[in-house]
């Protein structure tokens, strides 16, 4: 996969950006021969930066890695686009496990180190038919910040867990090599032993209140399967259960 990178001081958000930006080039960098080039666009700062649904991302200017991906898939039907979401989670897990170890994946796309958030994704895919046409990946890790000022809950950075600086861009090209690796691949089985609470009975919180639940499965879709205490398999989509930390 190759390529093409661009760091920008500020932006109200990388990735409405590559959506206002279609499908012109970003960068005139040169390109081989024949390869599709995938766009990825670095902010030492965002504006506007967002995660899920309608919350922020805060980050300190210059201190934390921001970033998002053009990917145009290669005959990645629609119903299967959740193996997009499983490549980028885990070439985050990876690369960040290296460092710190203890990483694991909060499904549906979560970075966490323990119970702390590290870092969060944020996917938006256009569709063309029944596949994908492109797939804009916006991703947030906690790197240089030392100190957390907004209400999230359990926000954590690199620096707080190990005690020194890391340098974002190599962070960056560790990333983007491990998704080439990881996109064209199956990787359920790998994703799955990565998740958070993979073993155990753990609480959680649907429409219907509070529970206890051990998980059972990721399906090819993305949907999370619970069992409860009382043997009662259930099924949600992303935002139709919480995690209770």
């Amino acid at each position: 996969m190759e390529w093409k990178i661009i760091h920008i001081a500020e932006t109200d958000s990388t990735n409405r950006l590559l959506t206002s930006h279609g499908d012109s080039p970003l960068v005139s960098a040169p390109l081989t021969k024949g390869l599709s080039p995938c766009e990825v666009v670095w902010a030492d700062y965002q504006t506007a930066g967002k995660g899920q649904g309608t919350n922020s991302w805060e980050s300190e200017r210059g201190k934390n890695l921001l970033f998002s991906i053009l990917y145009h898939p290669q005959d990645i039907p629609a119903n299967r686009q959740f193996q997009i979401s499983m490549a980028v989670s885990l070439a985050i897990a990876d690369a960040l496990g290296e460092q710190i170890g203890d990483v694991s994946i909060k499904w549906p796309n979560d970075i966490y180190w323990r119970n702390a958030k590290i870092g969060g994704i944020l996917i938006e895919n256009r569709l063309m038919g029944q596949t994908i046409k492109d797939s804009i990946i916006g991703v947030g890790i906690n790197v240089n910040q030392r100190q957390f000022h907004s209400d999230a809950p359990n926000p954590i950075s690199l620096w707080q867990i190990h005690g020194h600086e890391t340098d974002r861009e190599t962070l960056l090209r560790s990333i983007l090599d491990r998704f080439s690796l990881y996109i064209n691949k199956d990787v359920k089985s790998r994703y799955v032993n990565m998740l958070y609470r993979r073993k155990g009975f753990h609480p959680y919180c649907d429409k219907d209140g509070a529970f206890m639940a051990e998980f059972k499965d990721v399906e090819d879709d993305g949907h999370l399967v619970l069992s409860k205490e009382n043997g009662q398999q259930c099924r949600y989509a992303f935002k139709e259960i919480q995690f209770v930390i």
